[in-house]
């Protein structure tokens, strides 16, 4: 702190000499910013969202429907994309780290053999949106992905040897947060993304985290054993077990931040956990701690609820009344599954509850806005034309 300080008054001082000393200055700035996690200064005044799943790739793999997708959602005043890029184990890129990892990619090319990432991003920054890339599955991995079956080190474990849980996605085996090798794995991934690509962030959602029941891996035992001088307890739920994992989840947050930052210092490092209550509580993921420590420039909390009360009570909660008074916050509202259409009166509702709060929102996928739908497209489309009525103007381009 004492060293920032000085070279705040050495900036001072020197600030009408020769514009090589600033240069020098501003550079060094860059290198403390390597040990200090910074927030992205982005000018943004709400979040206006949708993220685009695998479930929407008959969409990005196409450059028309990409166009008219933008187009729609720049015409709505839209003003962030989230695609996916990590999901099941796979990228949705030509990723040279996950080759070095004996993975191959999941989608390297669109239909006329050109990289669907790099064609959102370009098209979307033409129409002065931002795209934020979605790391989906973040730890989470099937446990019959090429990553799990070539790295069955890399993967964590309940006490009962079982390497599996269930979730939305189906079984799931979990990697383990604490192995370096894992944690150089996605730290690869993610700079890999930040610097192949013109991103205007990165995100990271509830499964940057590790179910309670996990961490009986040998690995995480011998750490802990070593760190405290004990066994990990019997009881997964025990505090002082769940506060060193979920410490130890924090720790390499920080680190990732900083290898972000460190590429691209104006990438907004996104989060979109659930409510904290069950974020900590079952997941170890003590995101509060991380807007804490500055790390999060932007969150967006997950909501999926039918009914508005319980709806209403969740986007209540006061830890999203203090996220909001310090970085950008919205809610991820779900906008439909295909076999379980939302009526857009659920959405309307939802919206509005949101925004009287002072919240943004974020749309859970884009197919799902009007395609697999109760009512009929143009129904839909004019209620989201009016879901934001005021525009709003974004800088692009966060080299």
């Amino acid at each position: 702190m004492k060293s920032l300080l000085i070279l705040k008054n050495w900036q001072r001082s020197l600030k009408f000499i020769f514009p090589l000393l600033a240069l020098i200055s501003f550079t060094t700035v860059l290198l403390l910013d390597n040990l200090n996690p910074v927030i992205a200064q982005l000018p943004r005044q709400d979040i206006r969202g949708v993220w685009m799943t695998t479930n929407d790739f008959n969409t990005l793999r196409d450059r028309s429907k990409v166009q008219d997708a933008v187009t729609k959602l720049k015409g709505m005043n839209f003003n962030t994309i989230y695609p996916v890029v990590w999901n099941s184990g796979y990228v949705m890129y030509p990723s040279a780290v996950a080759q070095r990892a004996g993975i191959q990619p999941f989608v390297l090319q669109g239909s006329d053999k050109h990289d669907i990432i790099a064609d959102l991003i370009n098209q979307a920054h033409r129409q002065n949106l931002l795209v934020i890339p979605w790391f989906e599955f973040g730890f989470m991995t099937p446990a019959t992905s090429e990553l799990a079956l070539k790295h069955p080190d890399w993967l964590t474990q309940q006490r009962d040897g079982s390497q599996t849980s269930e979730s939305a996605a189906g079984e799931v085996a979990w990697l383990n947060p604490f192995h370096p090798q894992v944690q150089q794995f996605i730290t690869n991934l993610v700079t890999e993304i930040v610097t192949q690509y013109d991103v205007d962030g990165i995100q990271f959602d509830d499964h940057m985290s590790l179910p309670r029941e996990f961490g009986y891996d040998k690995y995480t035992i011998s750490q802990y054993t070593r760190e405290t001088k004990n066994k990990p307890p019997g009881n997964p739920q025990e505090p002082a077990w769940m506060r060193w994992r979920a410490d130890k989840i924090t720790t390499f947050m920080v680190k990732l931040n900083q290898a972000v930052k460190a590429r691209k210092p104006g990438a907004i490092f996104s989060v979109s956990p659930n409510y904290y209550d069950f974020a900590y509580k079952f997941h170890l993921q003590d995101w509060q701690t991380w807007i804490d420590l500055n790390i999060v420039d932007e969150l967006i909390v997950q909501v999926y609820r039918p009914d508005l009360p319980s709806f209403v009570a969740n986007i209540s909660r006061p830890e999203i009344q203090e996220a909001q008074q310090v970085i950008p916050t919205g809610i991820g509202i779900m906008a439909g599954l295909r076999n379980s259409p939302i009526p857009i009166q659920q959405i309307k509702y939802q919206v509005q509850a949101a925004q009287q709060r002072g919240l943004g929102v974020t749309f859970f996928y884009y197919e799902s806005l009007w395609n697999y739908a109760p009512e009929p497209i143009a129904v839909r489309q004019a209620e989201f034309q009016n879901f934001f009525q005021r525009n709003t103007t974004l800088r692009i381009g966060t080299q």
